[in-house]
């Protein structure tokens, strides 16, 4: 039963032994099996990070692993696997990105068998993508799409490059997708595989208002355009499901801009023209009929963007929106509650990322409350403490109010795998002592600054600190800014409405902020923040752009916190349409 189907019990602050009995069992019990499973893979028997492990394994006369017992397996696991980052993968991920790519070579790369598809990191502070196998499981889904014939979910199919893997005789055995997570799993779930794309194309879809030939829409815009047009000419949607806050927004903009043609197209049950859609169009025609009805109750609606519960007039059977919430994202929430209204909930889709499902959700009314998972192996590493394997806490024994960067040991292969979130424990739950856990942050989201550590947590909270002197932030993004001849940290917004009357005293009381949350900061020394104000609709352009340079999935291109690269910062700059801050003599800036 899920969290929204039941009463949701309060975490716990201290395990009883009873509890710490249960969760210790459990997660050794997985990790015994993880161990077993994977431990013939080429990556993990191959890769001289592991050699340690090895070598014991053999000192032990037991090379074959027999006649281990399990506590030894066990222990022999703690003190000899290090922590790993992706340089220790890539070379073996790199072996399926080759022109000819043959079974010999990848199979039982990271687990058992050949993956079911490859997930792509969507390049959102490094030009380069990282690519993660993941392999077909027993277990469904856990990520909380919600599912349906009344679910808008914007769901994508779309890859970025196709991995045929060929025998010894040349046939290609098998044809592997690479592309973001998201895709994959959609996929995974509902067994389209890309051989059989020429029919899957076709299908009318059971699990969405969209059929399956709007997921292959490449351009984002468009994509996120058909996905609302489908969910707008059906009245009994009650399910939004949407990646990200940010993600929803876009949608929310590019309908409002699009409203009067959308509306025609439904009563018309004609496509747009869109020159975007003509890979698909022939597919997506026989399940877009003419609505003249639906039309009309549209128009009765109206355009009322001004108006609180938009969304609820829409679909007024909408009763929850799923989107991940929490970290920057919870800045698109107070605009997206908006527009949805009170009565409708609002439910973060979990705790994930490329590499590995961290967390599901716990208590549905809270956007960062998660349960760790219990398929894989989630282990805790002390962020006061060295970053070594000393520093590790498993999960019976982390503290509540502590915060930890999250390490992982999983079925797809990864070996206490650093993805880089930093969480707090929140506490246990009581009915099997798993820990719940909060994002925090980013850990390699750091920079130094009037003799302190600025942290991506740092960098949220502040300018979401000063919107009642600034204005409604729509979302953000941060840059360190040397335009005075002193570097310091320079904000790139985009608001809602108008500028408040005393927006010039933002950026002083940004530096403000940032000194309070960090005591490290020297007020004397930091140069006060400078603010940019965008363009309306920067962010969801920044994407669009963003997905054609990258050549990533749509829907699912994240902005981040603190960009670095210069095409990307340069792009955000010739968009500014007001600047605070100060120049270099020390002058207010209010351009």
């Amino acid at each position: 039963m899920s969290p929204s189907e039941s009463q949701v019990l309060q975490p716990i602050h201290v395990l009883s032994p009873d509890l710490v009995s249960v969760l210790k069992n459990r997660v050794e019990a997985t990790l015994l099996a993880l161990i077993k499973k994977n431990k013939h893979t080429r990556y993990f028997s191959e890769s001289p990070i592991f050699a340690s492990f090895h070598g014991a394994i053999r000192n032990l006369g037991r090379g074959d692993y027999g006649g281990i017992s399990d506590d030894i397996l066990l222990e022999t696991y703690r003190t000899t696997i290090p922590l790993t980052t992706y340089s220790s993968y890539e070379p073996f991920v790199a072996k399926f990105l080759v022109e000819t790519c043959q079974e010999d070579d990848v199979r039982d790369m990271f687990s058992p068998g050949l993956p079911h598809h490859i997930a792509t990191t969507s390049s959102t502070s490094n030009p380069k993508p990282k690519f993660f196998c993941k392999y077909q499981h027993d277990q469904g889904s856990p990520y909380a799409y919600g599912e349906g014939r009344t679910t808008f979910w914007t769901f994508s199919l779309h890859y970025r490059q196709l991995v045929k893997i060929q025998n010894r005789n040349g046939d290609i055995i098998k044809t592997i997708p690479a592309g973001l997570e998201s895709s994959g799993a959609a996929r995974m779930r509902h067994g389209l595989t890309v051989e059989n794309d020429q029919l899957n194309i076709k299908l009318a879809g059971k699990w969405a208002t969209s059929p399956p030939a709007v997921g292959f829409i490449r351009d984002h815009r468009t994509f996120l355009l058909t996905h609302t047009l489908f969910a707008l000419a059906d009245s009994k949607v009650e399910t939004i499901s949407i990646p990200f806050t940010t993600s929803a927004v876009d949608m929310i903009r590019y309908m409002e801009e699009e409203w009067e043609f959308l509306i025609n197209s439904i009563e018309t049950g004609e496509l747009p023209a869109w020159d975007e859609i003509k890979g698909v169009r022939e597919h997506l025609q026989p399940h877009f009929p003419p609505r003249p009805e639906r039309a009309a109750q549209l128009r009765a609606v109206g355009k009322a963007t001004d108006q609180p519960g938009w969304l609820l007039k829409i679909w007024p059977m909408l009763k929850t929106t799923i989107s991940i919430s929490s970290g920057v994202f919870s800045v698109g929430v107070p605009k997206l509650r908006f527009y949805l209204g009170p009565d409708v909930q609002l439910r973060s889709l979990g705790f994930a990322c490329s590499e590995v499902y961290i967390a599901s959700v716990y208590d549905p009314s809270d956007l960062n409350l998660f349960k760790a998972t219990s398929q894989d192996i989630i282990e805790y590493l002390d962020v006061v403490k060295e970053e070594n394997t000393s520093s590790i806490v498993p999960p019976w024994l982390v503290e509540v109010g502590k915060h930890y960067e999250i390490v992982a040991t999983t079925r797809d292969g990864m070996w206490r795998y650093r993805p880089g979130d930093v969480v707090e424990i929140a506490g246990f739950d009581p009915t099997d002592g798993s820990p719940i856990i909060r994002y925090l942050e980013r850990r390699n989201v750091i920079t130094w600054m009037a003799g302190g550590v600025l942290t991506e947590k740092h960098i949220a909270t502040a300018i979401l600190a000063v919107q009642d002197t600034l204005a409604p932030i729509v979302e953000f993004t941060a840059i360190i800014d040397s335009c005075s001849g002193i570097p310091t940290l320079g904000y790139l917004v985009e608001v809602h409405g108008e500028l408040h009357p005393e927006a010039a005293k933002a950026p002083t009381k940004l530096r403000n902020e940032l000194c309070r949350l960090n005591e490290e900061f020297d007020p004397q020394r930091m140069q006060i923040p400078t603010i940019r104000v965008l363009e309306p609709g920067t962010f969801g352009e920044y994407r669009h752009w963003r997905i054609g340079v990258t050549n990533s999935g749509s829907g699912q291109t994240k902005v981040p916190v603190l960009i670095s690269d210069n095409t990307a910062r340069e792009w955000m700059l010739a968009r500014v349409r007001r600047e605070l801050g100060v120049d270099s003599n020390g002058r207010a800036l209010q351009g």
